[in-house]
């Protein structure tokens, strides 16, 4: 029993560590502007993305060659995108407050996953400049 009972608050710890790592990722990614031409193709007219959009954000992502700096930080936030999901659909009737929280939180995501393409788009076209200048 008291094994469970340690296993248990294991989980949780490691949960509230991996939700407070990736609301810092998320912040620091908040604070930064998408550029015009992110803008366009993404569609966003403005700092809110509705939390729909994050999937086909992603599937944008996969088309672009990576960095090699920001994989780790998707993979997080993806999980924690899942995560808020089922946290909205299982308490959404109960509490609609943390519905509330789960949906701004989940925009955020979204706000994230666009900016990330927003920076693989730059380091695409700093590639093909630099591929250009060589030859």
């Amino acid at each position: 029993m008291i094994a469970a009972l340690i296993f248990v608050i294991s989980i949780a710890t490691l949960l509230q560590f991996f939700v407070s790592y990736c609301r810092s990722v998320i912040a620091g990614y908040a604070k930064q502007e998408l550029s015009l031409q992110g803008r366009e193709i993404t569609g966003i007219e403005n700092r809110i993305v509705r939390a729909d959009e994050f999937q086909r954000l992603l599937q944008l992502l996969g088309l672009c060659p990576e960095p090699g700096t920001d994989a780790n930080d998707i993979r997080a936030v993806r999980a924690y995108f899942k995560l808020l999901s089922l946290a909205r659909k299982a308490v959404g009737r109960l509490a609609p407050t943390v519905a509330d929280w789960a949906e701004r939180e989940r925009r955020s995501c979204a706000y994230f996953a666009a900016v990330a393409l927003d920076r693989r788009i730059a380091y695409s076209r700093e590639l093909m400049t630099q591929q250009i200048s060589n030859v």
